[in-house]
């Protein structure tokens, strides 16, 4: 065990319910919510998600409120800085680092991107969108084997918005995914707003992209993210800056139909960050629709052609 693991040797917790990310905004709210309980209700976050990346450094503050809040809550580490799709790949460093924070918070899940974010030695703070063809699945494929090696464990891929699609393409993002999990046997983090905001952006079938995601064994979806959008003259803009549309909400209704029940749903919000009971209103939404949903009828497998 780890110098900072878990009292009286107790196992990782498994992630079940609704959680929300933790940002530095609402860390007063969770450290004091025994004081705090007639204001907000911390408790009513099942478990918590940060960004890996702002908690790589040796000492803080930022990462004694992580290991202090670990003790009490499930965690999910999410990174969003790895480029996994870069073209010089991540760097060892970058992992090091990870493996670091993964010894020292022992989350139960961990999570990264289908993108790239580098090039000529710049990173360009961005989930830019990589071709969906068989090259790019091949590297992918490549660099996630390497990835869960390097962690020994099992990572989550989530599929992100985009603004754009490639003339070269010849398969959709959710066959990409499908086949991606096959080959190495990784999870899929799936983000009902992005397959929402890239079907307005796009013109594509969020449902046959959830119906190809429950043609995937049972656990490969490792978790599902709902956040809110902005929507402009041009396109829909992927901020995580408002609550949840009505329209992404029926489409995660429709997910609970299709999907097995059990995966843990996180409420994402990371601009215009409102109060810590704002979160907790989404989180109990979600909760609602969970508790109403029938029980998912099974999908036919969906068989991906060798790629």
């Amino acid at each position: 065990m780890t110098d900072t693991a878990r009292k009286n040797n107790e196992p990782t917790p498994v992630l079940q319910g609704v959680g929300v990310g933790l940002r530095t905004q609402h860390y007063r709210d969770f450290l004091n919510a025994p004081a705090m309980a007639d204001v907000v209700s911390p408790a009513s976050a099942d478990w918590l998600e940060v960004h890996s990346e702002n908690y790589f450094g040796d000492g803080g503050y930022d990462l004694h409120v992580l290991q202090t809040l670990r003790q009490d809550y499930p965690l999910s580490l999410h990174g969003v800085g790895m480029g996994l799709g870069s073209v010089l790949g991540y760097s060892d460093l970058h992992i090091s680092r990870l493996q670091r924070l993964i010894e020292r918070t022992e989350p139960t899940l961990v999570s990264e991107h289908l993108c790239w974010g580098a090039i000529a030695g710049r990173h360009l703070n961005d989930l830019l969108p990589l071709p969906l063809m068989q090259s790019a699945l091949d590297l992918i494929c490549q660099r996630v084997d390497e990835l869960q090696s390097c962690l020994q464990r099992q990572v989550l891929i989530e599929n992100v918005s985009t603004y754009l699609r490639f003339a070269k393409d010849d398969m959709s993002e959710a066959e990409f995914l499908a086949a991606l999990v096959r080959r190495t046997g990784c999870g899929i983090l799936l983000d009902i707003n992005n397959l929402y905001v890239n079907q307005h952006n796009h013109g594509e079938d969020a449902q046959q992209a959830l119906r190809v995601m429950a043609g995937l064994p049972i656990g490969a979806i490792g978790e599902i993210h709902l956040a809110g959008h902005l929507q402009t003259d041009i396109c829909l803009v992927d901020d995580h800056g408002s609550q949840v549309a009505d329209p992404v909400w029926e489409l995660f209704k429709q997910a609970t139909q299709m999907l097995p029940a059990g995966i843990p749903i996180l409420i994402e919000w990371d601009t215009a960050i409102p109060d810590l009971s704002v979160l907790l209103g989404e989180a109990h939404k979600a909760r609602q629709i969970l508790a109403t949903a029938p029980m998912p009828t099974p999908a036919p497998s969906q068989e991906i052609a060798a790629v």
